[in-house]
């Protein structure tokens, strides 16, 4: 069984899209959430081996999502999925415990490449 992968992101496109490049890699996608909330209450139930993380999303956003799930879990994999231009976001999801991030349009290299760094 391939390494286990929650993908939180507001806009169901980038969902399908991560979904495919990490299908196709061998990682099963164990939950998708549309927002931070939905991404913590996933993360409780599936405990995945990372999450993809997107940073601006409605009800909780990216940050606040991934300090709730280093609370719950301080070991967990988070990848920050962000657009050009959130470099100052993506500073703060970074000392928030995200460990990696990547830039939308997601290029199948590196996502692949991130989430091996993190998880192999």
């Amino acid at each position: 069984m391939g390494k286990r992968v929650l993908i939180t992101d507001d806009a169901m496109f980038m969902r399908v899209t991560l979904k495919n490049i990490l299908t196709k890699n061998g990682y099963e996608i164990v939950g998708e959430a549309a927002n931070g909330r939905e991404s913590v209450e996933l993360y409780q139930k599936t405990r995945p081996d990372l999450v993809t993380m997107d940073i601006t999303m409605p009800e909780m956003d990216g940050i606040s999502a991934v300090k709730a799930i280093k609370e719950l879990d301080p070991n967990a994999n988070i990848v920050m999925c962000s657009a050009m231009g959130q470099k100052q976001m993506v500073i703060e999801a970074v000392a928030a415990g995200a460990k990696d991030f990547i830039v939308k349009p997601f290029q199948p290299d590196k996502v692949i490449e991130a989430v091996q760094k993190l998880i192999g």
